[in-house]
């Protein structure tokens, strides 16, 4: 399996356009994190998964047109992540405070990510960017994004509750199992990174 990631200067593919409509998009759904933060801490859950409904819809929308339209560029790769992880994160500690998940989940989740931001000085030093987004990055992504709705939705005191409880659990988990497996390929990426662009070593 290939772990080069293509350097900065050689990527012709993603250019450098700030002002594309999916920049737009991405920016919008930037812009109600802190709305859908007031909304998850006071506790309106359903204007609180509507927020969430849209910034899924959205973050797909945007890909599509981005592809689509050949409107990929390297801001568009930092927003989109950065908005999945303030999703995530502020969800997280949202239902936390709100005792509808342990502390400790949200250490594995937000560690994670900690983890990963201690790699970009080695990346920047080694003339990369960010690394592609893998596969199982997205799927735990995925799967915590939809945890987290089934999760509240589990507060409520019925069968579909306690089916939703389930469900949502058994997200999360293979959410954060998926997350850290990715993880562990970007780390895996960085270490050969590193080890290749040393004098005297040559690449595999």
């Amino acid at each position: 399996m290939s772990t080069q990631a293509p350097r900065e200067s050689t990527s012709s593919a993603i250019s450098s356009r700030v002002w594309t409509l999916p920049n737009v998009i991405s920016g919008g759904r930037l812009l109600l994190v802190p709305v859908f933060g007031v909304l998850i801490f006071t506790e309106r859950d359903v204007a609180a998964l509507v927020v969430l409904v849209v910034a899924g819809a959205t973050d797909w929308f945007d890909g599509v047109i981005a592809r689509r339209f050949n409107q990929v560029s390297r801001l568009g790769q930092l927003l989109d992540p950065a908005a999945d992880r303030l999703y995530i994160f502020v969800s997280l500690v949202g239902l936390a405070w709100r005792d509808v998940v342990p502390w400790w989940l949200v250490i594995v989740i937000a560690g994670r990510d900690v983890v990963l931001a201690c790699t970009m000085p080695v990346l920047t030093r080694h003339g990369y960017g960010p690394l592609p987004v893998h596969l199982a990055g997205k799927a735990g992504t995925f799967a915590l994004m939809y945890a987290f709705p089934l999760l509240l939705l589990g507060n409520v005191p019925s069968v579909v509750g306690d089916v939703a409880w389930t469900f949502g659990w058994a997200s999360a988990l293979w959410g954060v199992g998926l997350y850290w497996f990715a993880a562990l390929v970007y780390l895996e990426q960085v270490l050969r990174i590193s080890r290749q662009d040393r004098p005297g070593v040559s690449a595999r």
